[in-house]
């Protein structure tokens, strides 16, 4: 086969992977439809990478066969971890996903040294920049998810000016390097001072922020991606780097307006600190507890029951005892539906995919803006671990700093049953009042065992 033919059947075979991941993107926006995105995307990422693997450029394919060895070794196990651990699992992927694009960036500035184009410097400068960054800025992020690190923000004074300092010190070493390309010396200079600038990004962003900080660092390994494709004149990976860098930004611009924050408070707000005057408040206060008994009982009377599932569900992965209490209400004629917001859990779409793992069915998984309006006839509110999301300080409260949120409305209901292991403060760091409120039960302990408590009394195996 000709050179020429080959680099045809190249291209449309590129042109047939880019189609696709649209398509994904497309399928993946519906809970119905989001397996057949997924397939689409896994098609689409084997066709680009098999018509790269064919071009005729490559005249070794050992070391490329010892790097596929090597990464699925690392991805399999990877991509086996327990549905709860989706949130970390996403933010490696968002770290490895960068950290190749910077070394390949790194290695095409040695590659091409002494004549690299002013232009093309331009291009590894910002590829290089914005991969190491988004490599350390992911990996402190899985920190932050995986509870290695505290999930409180880490801040000091002044510390806005400082990373942003540092941020501007790598973007001056990129301008000279466009300028003078030949100072060798300084590019792993910035390439280090783009590795710490990643770590002073996410260091200060409180666990309340992470799904918005997840879909930002999926937008910029993204966008990496396609600076990439630019370096290497690979125009699939220049669609594919910016199909994900477009859809993390507006994904991120969603998650915003369901906090009703903006990029720079999520960013640089420190948003999360414990408030100091919430544990006075709280110790003024009494909140009314019930047993799994109790809330058999009310539940099993109810007509109507909204489930509010939030991050509490996922680390007692009780989404499954969930799904057994969903069946036995159902049984029994209740009108059950799961209000479910934007920013619950920890990253985007955390409790869709713990609740489709449990085989909830998708219509019942409602979103905030169509349930809120249900919640004044609603019996129950079930609220399942979920705490700033359901804090009505958001509506009432303008010092609070979540004020302006929208909020799943579960004060509301006639009943609000709120499971729980403490009173703590939630990522937000503010106390919560729906726990005082006369028509609010606590009921105290791990999700997944009182739910399955409740389950037992419902089913009669309590007594």
């Amino acid at each position: 086969m000709s050179p020429l033919i080959a680099q045809q059947l190249i291209d449309i075979a590129y042109i047939v992977a880019v189609a696709l991941f649209i398509l994904a993107l497309k399928w993946l926006s519906s809970p119905a439809s989001a397996r057949r995105g997924v397939l689409a995307g896994e098609i689409g990422a084997v066709l680009a990478v098999v018509a790269t693997l064919c071009n005729y450029e490559i005249v070794e394919y050992k070391w490329i066969a010892v790097a596929l060895v090597v990464g699925a070794v690392v991805g399999v196990p990877l991509g086996m971890v327990h549905m709860t651990a989706v949130p970390q699992r996403t933010a490696l992927s968002h770290a490895f996903g960068a950290l190749a694009a910077a070394m390949i960036g790194i290695a095409e500035y040695y590659v091409r040294l002494p004549h690299v184009a002013k232009f093309e410097m331009l291009e590894i400068s910002l590829e290089v920049i914005i991969g190491s960054l988004t490599f350390t800025g992911s990996l402190i992020a899985a920190g932050k998810l995986q509870e290695i690190l505290p999930q409180r923000p880490i801040t000091y004074k002044g510390q806005n000016f400082v990373s942003l300092s540092v941020l501007g010190a790598a973007a001056l070493m990129a301008i000279w390097l466009i300028l003078h390309p030949e100072y060798s010396r300084l590019f792993p200079v910035m390439v280090g001072v783009s590795l710490v600038f990643g770590v002073m990004l996410v260091t200060p962003i409180g666990g309340a922020d992470m799904p918005t900080v997840i879909s930002l660092l999926n937008s910029y390994a993204g966008l990496s991606a396609a600076l990439l494709g630019f370096v290497l004149n690979n125009k699939a990976l220049v669609v594919a780097g910016a199909l994900d860098g477009s859809s993390g930004f507006i994904l991120s611009v969603i998650m915003c307006k369901a906090m009703n924050r903006s990029f720079t408070n999520v960013m640089f707000g420190a948003f999360g600190q414990v408030q100091v005057s919430a544990g006075a408040e709280k110790e003024e206060r009494t909140v009314r507890s019930a047993s799994a008994e109790e809330a058999a009982t009310i539940l099993g009377a109810a007509n109507t029951v909204v489930i509010v599932p939030g991050y509490g569900m996922a680390v007692a992965q009780a989404q499954h005892k969930v799904r057994e209490l969903y069946d036995i209400l159902s049984k029994r004629g209740v009108d059950v539906k799961f209000g479910i917001h934007p920013v619950a859990g920890r990253m985007p779409g955390h409790m869709n995919v713990l609740l489709a793992e449990a085989d909830i069915p998708y219509d019942k998984l409602m979103d905030m803006d169509t349930i809120n309006p249900e919640f004044p006839q609603t019996d129950v509110a079930l609220v399942i671990g979920a705490n700033d999301v359901t804090n009505p300080a958001a509506k009432t409260d303008q010092g609070s700093p979540i004020y302006g949120m929208p909020i799943l409305e579960v004060d509301k209901a006639r009943t609000v049953m709120v499971i729980k292991r403490s009173l703590s403060p939630g990522f937000a760091g503010i106390d919560n009042p729906l726990y005082y409120l006369d028509k609010t039960l606590m009921l105290f302990g791990d999700a997944k065992a009182f739910v399955g408590d409740i389950v037992r009394e419902l089913t009669g195996g309590g007594h």
